[in-house]
């Protein structure tokens, strides 16, 4: 059995290609998932980049995606067959709630992903889709949702009337975040370096958002806050100074990224005075995994989604977000 998947090609000029790749035989522990929808996310742009640790062409990529279960190996239940599920992109978490082991693996690079017209994973890995979204939304859900998901809830502690901070609205993690934090209870202000990208956040709820672009942002970040109990960031760099004189005492910064690299400085005095916390995150584990699905369920969260594109398309999609104009998630229509 054939399908159409994108993988991962360093020949080609572009990086990734479609093409015809062969399903592998079922294992007994295994479903099949015809996929519906499966969504980018900026792991995928640097695996093509070639800036992803181990790549190997020919892998299919993608870590998101919602389907139908269309087969399932020996060993599963059959309820499962004909099931509208999502796929939780986070394997070999462990037991460790604190900390993945240290052979956790996302779903996309080294394993086959969801950039295909089916996927093949674990039993395990599936959770029925939430009701009140299409497949196209909950496409857009797993690994952003969870990665936010475990940054506001599990490490901040968020509470209602706190003041929280989301950096960079407009990518799915820093969108899932603003969104749960409004739902939380929270105060929730953005920055980013688009007018419209803050103009939706403001439409979600968000309080008041700040184009980081403009050297005296953090001034008026701390004239219209008063300062926040809570920053949720992904950019690290030269903007860690910044972030930490925004932070009340007591406060807390946790990033699940370093997209501009290391910081050139830390204000050791202001963080150790202040009883300040910078904590790093990553996406969560199965709990987290089953919280979060079940938290965007009661709350009838619906995620941002910029664009659909058919899978014959994906190369555009790809090309939009590297340019890093979208507001929202980038979805892959496949079947």
């Amino acid at each position: 059995m054939t399908m159409k998947a994108l993988v991962l090609d360093q020949n080609t000029s572009f990086g990734i290609k479609l093409s015809e790749v062969e399903l592998p035989a079922l294992q007994s522990h295994e479903v099949r998932v015809k996929l519906y929808a499966a969504a980018l996310n900026r792991r995928d742009e640097w695996c093509r980049q070639g800036r992803y640790p181990n790549i190997q062409n020919g892998v299919i990529l993608g870590s998101d995606g919602a389907g139908i279960v269309e087969a399932v190996g020996e060993e599963v239940d059959k309820d499962w067959l004909g099931k509208e599920v999502i796929i939780n992109a986070a394997n070999h978490w462990g037991e460790n709630q604190k900390v993945q082991s240290g052979e956790f693996q996302i779903l996309g690079m080294p394993k086959n992903g969801t950039l295909a017209e089916y996927v093949q994973v674990d039993v395990d890995r599936l959770l029925s889709k939430p009701s009140h979204m299409s497949f196209e939304e909950a496409a857009a859900l797993p690994l952003a949702g969870l990665t936010a998901y475990r940054a506001l809830f599990y490490h901040g502690q968020v509470k209602a009337g706190q003041k929280v901070l989301v950096t960079g609205f407009g990518g799915g993690v820093a969108q899932f975040a603003t969104q749960y934090g409004i739902v939380a209870g929270a105060e929730v202000y953005v920055n980013s370096s688009k007018e419209d990208k803050i103009n939706k956040a403001l439409e979600l709820g968000a309080k008041a958002g700040f184009d980081y672009r403009k050297e005296a942002w953090v001034e008026e970040a701390k004239s219209i806050s008063g300062g926040f109990d809570l920053i949720i960031d992904s950019a690290m760099g030269d903007t860690l100074p910044g972030l930490i004189n925004l932070l009340v005492p007591g406060g807390k910064l946790v990033f699940y990224g370093a997209t501009l690299g290391n910081p050139p400085m830390l204000d050791a005095r202001r963080v150790f005075w202040n009883q300040l916390t910078i904590q790093g995150t990553t996406m969560g584990s199965d709990q987290d995994f089953r919280d979060m699905v079940d938290f965007v369920t009661k709350e009838s969260i619906q995620p941002v989604i910029d664009s659909v594109r058919p899978l014959e398309k994906v190369l555009e999609a790809f090309e939009l977000m590297s340019n890093g104009s979208q507001t929202g998630k980038i979805v892959v229509k496949i079947n």
